[in-house]
Protein backbone atom coordinates (compact mmCIF):
# COMPACT_ATOMS: atom_id res chain seq x y z
CA UNK A 1 0.00 0.00 0.00
CA UNK A 2 2.92 2.21 0.71
CA UNK A 3 4.68 1.82 -2.03
CA UNK A 4 1.70 2.11 -4.32
CA UNK A 5 1.12 5.79 -2.71
CA UNK A 6 4.89 6.66 -3.64
CA UNK A 7 4.65 4.93 -7.26
CA UNK A 8 1.54 7.86 -7.30
CA UNK A 9 3.31 10.67 -6.13
CA UNK A 10 6.37 10.22 -7.98
CA UNK A 11 4.11 9.44 -11.32
CA UNK A 12 2.59 12.89 -11.57
CA UNK A 13 4.62 14.10 -14.56
CA UNK A 14 7.03 16.79 -12.84
CA UNK A 15 5.51 20.07 -14.55
CA UNK A 16 2.67 19.35 -13.07
CA UNK A 17 4.12 19.05 -9.82
CA UNK A 18 6.07 21.90 -9.80
CA UNK A 19 2.89 24.16 -10.75
CA UNK A 20 1.16 22.24 -7.98
CA UNK A 21 3.57 22.91 -5.64
CA UNK A 22 3.47 26.64 -6.42
CA UNK A 23 0.05 27.26 -6.63
CA UNK A 24 -0.22 26.00 -2.85
CA UNK A 25 3.07 27.86 -1.96
CA UNK A 26 1.78 31.01 -3.57
CA UNK A 27 -1.97 30.86 -2.42
CA UNK A 28 -1.28 30.10 1.05
CA UNK A 29 -0.37 33.55 2.33
CA UNK A 30 -2.36 35.24 -0.87
CA UNK A 31 -5.30 33.22 -0.72
CA UNK A 32 -5.67 32.18 2.97
CA UNK A 33 -5.19 28.39 1.48
CA UNK A 34 -2.66 28.05 4.59
CA UNK A 35 -6.01 27.49 6.83
CA UNK A 36 -7.07 24.03 4.79
CA UNK A 37 -3.85 22.67 3.10
CA UNK A 38 -0.59 23.72 4.35
CA UNK A 39 1.87 24.46 1.86
CA UNK A 40 4.37 23.57 3.79
CA UNK A 41 3.81 19.54 2.77
CA UNK A 42 3.55 20.17 -0.78
CA UNK A 43 6.94 21.36 -0.73
CA UNK A 44 8.98 18.40 1.40
CA UNK A 45 6.66 16.72 -1.78
CA UNK A 46 8.99 18.35 -3.78
CA UNK A 47 12.07 17.40 -1.94
CA UNK A 48 10.80 13.85 -2.35
CA UNK A 49 10.71 14.01 -5.90
CA UNK A 50 14.10 16.30 -6.59
CA UNK A 51 15.72 13.22 -5.30
CA UNK A 52 13.80 10.28 -7.22
CA UNK A 53 15.66 12.19 -9.69
CA UNK A 54 12.28 13.73 -11.17
CA UNK A 55 13.61 16.68 -11.46
CA UNK A 56 16.76 19.35 -10.38
CA UNK A 57 16.74 20.12 -6.31
CA UNK A 58 17.48 23.76 -7.69
CA UNK A 59 14.48 24.61 -9.92
CA UNK A 60 12.43 22.95 -6.90
CA UNK A 61 14.41 25.61 -4.48
CA UNK A 62 14.02 28.45 -7.08
CA UNK A 63 9.70 27.17 -7.57
CA UNK A 64 9.14 27.30 -4.18
CA UNK A 65 11.39 30.35 -3.21
CA UNK A 66 9.61 32.51 -5.88
CA UNK A 67 5.91 31.33 -5.24
CA UNK A 68 6.31 31.89 -1.29
CA UNK A 69 7.97 35.62 -2.05
CA UNK A 70 5.22 36.61 -4.21
CA UNK A 71 2.59 34.92 -2.64
CA UNK A 72 3.47 36.54 0.74
CA UNK A 73 3.82 39.72 -1.05
CA UNK A 74 -0.17 39.83 -2.92
CA UNK A 75 -0.73 38.82 0.65
CA UNK A 76 0.78 42.36 2.15
CA UNK A 77 -1.03 43.98 -0.42
CA UNK A 78 -4.43 42.43 0.31
CA UNK A 79 -3.84 43.62 3.97
CA UNK A 80 -2.98 46.90 3.05
CA UNK A 81 -5.95 47.53 1.07
CA UNK A 82 -8.22 46.14 3.39
CA UNK A 83 -6.99 47.69 6.51
CA UNK A 84 -8.86 47.04 9.77
CA UNK A 85 -11.20 45.29 8.08
CA UNK A 86 -9.03 42.52 7.34
CA UNK A 87 -9.81 40.96 10.69
CA UNK A 88 -13.40 41.41 9.91
CA UNK A 89 -12.93 39.04 6.78
CA UNK A 90 -15.27 35.84 6.97
CA UNK A 91 -12.20 33.14 6.67
CA UNK A 92 -10.42 35.01 10.03
CA UNK A 93 -13.87 35.48 12.10
CA UNK A 94 -13.03 31.94 13.80
CA UNK A 95 -9.89 33.30 14.55
CA UNK A 96 -9.97 36.55 16.89
CA UNK A 97 -7.62 35.37 19.39
CA UNK A 98 -5.28 34.08 17.26
CA UNK A 99 -5.13 37.31 15.20
CA UNK A 100 -4.89 39.15 18.61
CA UNK A 101 -1.86 37.12 19.58
CA UNK A 102 -0.31 37.53 15.56
CA UNK A 103 -0.74 41.34 16.07
CA UNK A 104 0.94 41.32 19.13
CA UNK A 105 3.75 39.37 18.02
CA UNK A 106 4.21 41.74 14.33
CA UNK A 107 4.35 44.76 17.27
CA UNK A 108 7.42 43.02 19.52
CA UNK A 109 9.17 41.85 16.78
CA UNK A 110 8.70 43.89 13.55
CA UNK A 111 10.08 42.24 10.57
CA UNK A 112 11.30 39.21 12.58
CA UNK A 113 8.11 38.32 12.89
CA UNK A 114 7.63 38.06 9.24
CA UNK A 115 10.77 35.47 9.19
CA UNK A 116 9.50 33.57 11.86
CA UNK A 117 6.29 33.53 11.17
CA UNK A 118 6.87 31.57 7.96
CA UNK A 119 7.30 28.33 10.50
CA UNK A 120 4.28 28.23 11.57
CA UNK A 121 1.21 27.49 9.54
CA UNK A 122 -1.00 29.50 11.38
CA UNK A 123 1.22 33.12 10.61
CA UNK A 124 2.44 31.85 7.41
CA UNK A 125 -1.09 32.30 6.15
CA UNK A 126 -2.10 35.66 8.03
CA UNK A 127 1.49 37.36 8.76
CA UNK A 128 1.93 39.29 5.26
CA UNK A 129 -1.82 40.17 5.52
CA UNK A 130 -1.29 41.56 9.14
CA UNK A 131 2.19 43.38 8.27
CA UNK A 132 -0.14 45.06 5.01
CA UNK A 133 -2.62 46.13 7.20
CA UNK A 134 0.18 47.67 9.92
CA UNK A 135 1.61 50.15 6.84
CA UNK A 136 4.94 47.95 6.83
CA UNK A 137 6.98 49.75 4.46
CA UNK A 138 6.68 47.58 1.55
CA UNK A 139 10.80 47.83 1.10
CA UNK A 140 11.19 46.29 4.53
CA UNK A 141 8.44 43.80 4.63
CA UNK A 142 10.04 42.42 1.57
CA UNK A 143 13.52 41.87 3.15
CA UNK A 144 11.97 40.03 5.72
CA UNK A 145 10.13 38.39 2.85
CA UNK A 146 12.59 36.75 1.25
CA UNK A 147 14.72 35.96 3.87
CA UNK A 148 11.92 33.86 5.52
CA UNK A 149 11.08 32.25 1.83
CA UNK A 150 14.74 31.46 1.32
CA UNK A 151 15.57 29.80 4.92
CA UNK A 152 11.75 27.94 4.82
CA UNK A 153 11.83 26.74 1.24
CA UNK A 154 15.44 25.84 1.75
CA UNK A 155 14.64 23.98 4.96
CA UNK A 156 11.53 22.03 3.68
CA UNK A 157 12.82 20.87 0.13
CA UNK A 158 16.12 19.59 1.74
CA UNK A 159 14.06 17.71 4.25
CA UNK A 160 12.27 16.06 1.98
CA UNK A 161 15.26 15.46 -0.33
CA UNK A 162 17.24 13.98 2.20
CA UNK A 163 14.11 12.19 4.06
CA UNK A 164 13.81 10.39 0.79
CA UNK A 165 17.50 9.27 0.29
CA UNK A 166 17.40 8.10 3.60
CA UNK A 167 13.91 5.66 3.42
CA UNK A 168 15.83 5.12 0.13
CA UNK A 169 18.67 2.88 1.80
CA UNK A 170 16.59 2.19 4.68
CA UNK A 171 14.59 0.30 1.67
CA UNK A 172 17.55 -1.18 0.86
CA UNK A 173 18.78 -2.18 3.88
CA UNK A 174 15.83 -3.55 5.87
CA UNK A 175 13.45 -4.21 2.88
CA UNK A 176 9.78 -2.40 2.76
CA UNK A 177 8.28 -3.38 5.85
CA UNK A 178 10.81 -2.29 7.88
CA UNK A 179 11.22 0.82 5.63
CA UNK A 180 7.22 1.17 6.01
CA UNK A 181 8.07 1.27 9.61
CA UNK A 182 10.80 3.89 9.92
CA UNK A 183 7.77 6.33 7.19
CA UNK A 184 5.12 5.84 9.47
CA UNK A 185 7.62 7.06 12.79
CA UNK A 186 8.91 10.01 10.66
CA UNK A 187 5.66 10.87 9.42
CA UNK A 188 4.25 10.59 12.91
CA UNK A 189 7.41 12.90 14.29
CA UNK A 190 6.47 15.81 11.22
CA UNK A 191 2.51 15.51 11.68
CA UNK A 192 3.23 16.46 15.96
CA UNK A 193 5.68 19.16 14.92
CA UNK A 194 3.02 20.55 12.84
CA UNK A 195 0.51 20.14 15.25
CA UNK A 196 2.87 21.70 17.66
CA UNK A 197 3.97 25.11 15.38
CA UNK A 198 0.33 25.37 14.01
CA UNK A 199 -0.80 25.42 17.76
CA UNK A 200 1.98 27.67 19.14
Amino acid sequence: MLQKVIDTLLGVPPALALLIIAALVFGEAALFFGFVIPGETAVVYGGVLAAAGKVSVVIVLLVVIAAAIIGDSVGFEVGRKLGPRLTRAPVLRNHEDRIEAAQAYLRRRGGRAVVMGRFTAFLRAVMPALAGASRMEYRRFLAFNAAGGVLWGSACVLLGYFAAHSISRVTHYLGLTSAAIVVVIVLGLLWAWHRRTRDA
